[in-house]
């Protein structure tokens, strides 16, 4: 009787009822389905969602309401509640085929690869003129470094549809990586054959017998390919390769420059050519002056074409050429001002000189062509705070945040602590505070607000324990940072816990080769309390220096406490 039972517990629910409520539940169950269906088709997808789980509850076996249900559990991030659904959608459906897929896409997906191959290998035995399943499948094997078995799925798939371009360079590849150099040539060698007109494949063998040290077979390749196809991008990079490998600098980059002033060749393939060459020279660590005279050929030629400005801007960047890098952006953004790359890195570069002023500058004017930019508005109200010039940096951070995407809570936070920051900056402490809460309630992580919000508590004698929270938790994001250590030392000062501020304000100090005037003048105030009065007014001295070269007014209290060699609190 048990066996029976349990039999009967897997039939469906319209042959466990009398006729009538069988109907009757059937016809509900339909409602209901429809309904969700109806509100999804409506954008009511939470209302959808739960209607369907009451759809579910009539009917636990219909295998289209699990399907529709695991999208939602996906969309939620409830990977395995849409597994247990979607597992349950195949048992119910007589093995569907759209459902298998999903649920093997799903399997691999989290990362459960021995299912995933498990049913792709059945699908692929169902349905064996299909290349995608062989694609995945082929995949799925790599995922579990079975090269061998990749390999065989893609021959399965070959003698189901044929030779086929992209199975045979994918078993070429993976022949490469399992060192079967033997087996790569013939893949490549046999879609040569096959196609004697197309020379990318004589120049992959080319490419592939300079790669084993024999240049000389190489070079047999690449001039077949220049008899043929003289105009072939790959060419000229192949034989800049091979000029290379022989100790050929100049040639190489003259191969380079023919590409670059050949008429055939678009801008943008030259920029290509010329991109991959660099890559080679900074990676080889040759003399990358070559390519800068590579970039002057091509401007001459295409001294319309912004993107090569901006390109060539960037490579002189990573030769630390700031000034000329600025020049090659600046001629785009008075060319093409709608080039927003071009305005990120010109404001780049003012951020990474400390120049506020030219940040302020640069925001103003990009704001004429993107005024819903929020980076432009929070850096320029930076700039301005910077500068103490507090209502245009109000101004700034409260219009940047209103454009501010709405699912964006990192960048939302990051506009409130600045918003916190100028209202502590202009006493109004209490609105800073109810800023600061607000910014950790979009992100618990931001580590600035979290540490200026712990440092301004200290400095008010207020909430230390929240302070002593707040920059711990800093402190376990970033336990190398001098500048959060120097706020965790002196919270512990401001508690009376001397000992503790001296260990950690010397750790900070062990952290920085450039201490600022805040830190000295922190570690003359906790050395004062641990009764060596002499060094703490040698940082005190160190603190004045730094504080009258930065241009700071206020240092009649530090002056006291050299002059009287004692712990002034600051007013």
């Amino acid at each position: 009787m048990k066996k029976i039972l349990s039999l009967l517990i897997l039939l469906p629910v319209s042959i466990l009822l009398p006729a009538n409520e069988s109907h009757e539940t059937q016809r509900k169950f339909d409602y209901f389905f429809l309904e969700a269906l109806r509100l999804e088709q409506k954008g009511a997808h939470t209302d959808a969602f739960n209607t369907l789980q009451y759809a579910l509850k009539i009917d636990s076996t219909s295998a289209v309401a699990l399907y529709e249900i695991h999208q939602y559990y996906l969309f939620l991030k409830k990977n395995d509640r849409a597994l247990e659904a979607l597992e349950k959608a195949v048992s119910y459906s007589g093995r569907n085929k759209e459902y298998r897929l999903a649920l093997a896409a799903l399997n691999g997906l989290m990362g459960r690869y021995e299912a995933a191959i498990a049913l792709y290998e059945e699908l692929v035995g169902g349905n064996p003129g299909e290349a995608e399943l062989y694609y995945h499948l082929s995949n799925l094997y790599l995922q579990v470094q079975q090269t061998d078995k990749a390999i065989a799925a893609l021959n399965s798939l070959e003698d189901n549809i044929g030779m086929e371009e992209a199975v045979s360079l994918q078993k070429y590849r993976l022949y490469r990586s399992m060192g079967k150099k033997d087996e790569a040539l013939k893949e490549i060698e046999a879609l040569a054959d096959k196609f004697p007109t197309e020379s990318k494949y004589r120049m992959i063998i080319g490419d592939f017998y300079l790669e084993e040290g024999e240049p000389d077979k190489a070079l047999s390749y690449y001039e077949a390919v220049a008899r043929t196809d003289p105009d072939n991008p790959l060419y000229f990079i192949s034989m800049a390769n091979y000029y290379e490998y022989r100790k050929q600098d100049g040639q190489a980059a003259q191969e380079i420059e023919k590409a670059l002033k050949n008429p055939v060749l678009d801008s943008d393939t030259k920029l290509g050519i010329l991109g991959k060459y660099i890559q080679h020279l900074t990676q080889t660590r040759k003399d990358i002056e070559t390519a800068n005279a590579l970039f002057e050929t091509l401007m001459e030629q295409h001294s319309q074409d912004k993107e090569l400005n901006l390109m060539y801007g960037l490579f002189l960047l990573t030769q630390e050429k700031t000034d000329e890098a600025r020049f090659q952006f600046q001629i785009v953004t008075e060319i093409e001002p709608e080039n927003k790359a071009a305005w990120d890195q010109l404001l780049s570069i003012a951020l990474e000189a400390n120049r506020p002023e030219e940040v302020i500058a640069l925001c103003t004017r990009a704001l004429l062509y993107f005024p819903q930019a929020p980076e432009f508005y929070f850096y320029q109200g930076t700039a301005y705070a910077m500068r103490k010039e507090y209502p245009p940096a109000f101004a700034a951070f409260n219009e940047g945040l209103t454009f501010v995407a709405e699912g964006d809570r990192p960048l939302a936070s990051h506009f409130l602590a600045q918003i916190a920051d100028l209202y502590f900056q202009q006493g109004k402490k209490e609105d800073a505070y109810s800023c600061y809460e607000k910014a950790l309630e979009y992100n618990e992580k931001n580590i600035v607000a979290m540490n200026n919000y712990a440092y301004y508590l200290s400095l008010e004698k207020e909430q230390l324990d929240k302070a002593e929270r707040l920059s711990a938790a800093v402190m376990q994001l970033q336990p190398d940072n001098a500048t959060y250590i120097d706020t965790y030392a002196w919270i512990f000062f401001r508690k009376g816990n001397y000992s503790l501020a001296k260990f950690y304000i010397e750790s900070a100090l062990s952290k920085t080769a450039t201490p600022n005037s805040e830190m000295l003048e922190h570690y003359g105030d906790i050395l004062s309390k641990t009764g060596n009065i002499d060094k703490a007014v040698s940082e005190w001295e160190k603190a004045l220096v730094l504080k009258e070269t930065e241009g700071e007014e206020k240092t009649e209290t530090l002056r006291k406490k050299i002059t009287d060699k004692t712990y002034y609190e600051n007013q």
